[in-house]
């Protein structure tokens, strides 16, 4: 798990968020927890799942 933290500020579709917040909830994550797992599964998509390890 990720040790420091960044924001990260978008703007989106007031409805787009109300319907992403309510699926979210039906899923018993938050917002923050589906935006991370997005961009992890992104990372992993585009770079290979030991992207990590070059990182560091």
């Amino acid at each position: 798990m990720e040790q420091r933290t960044a924001r990260l500020t978008l703007l989106i579709d007031p409805r787009k968020k109300a319907l992403f917040e309510q699926l979210c909830a039906e899923e018993d994550v938050t917002p923050s927890q589906k935006v991370r797992q997005f961009i992890r599964e992104y990372i992993e998509q585009k770079t290979g799942e030991d992207w990590q390890k070059s990182s560091r």
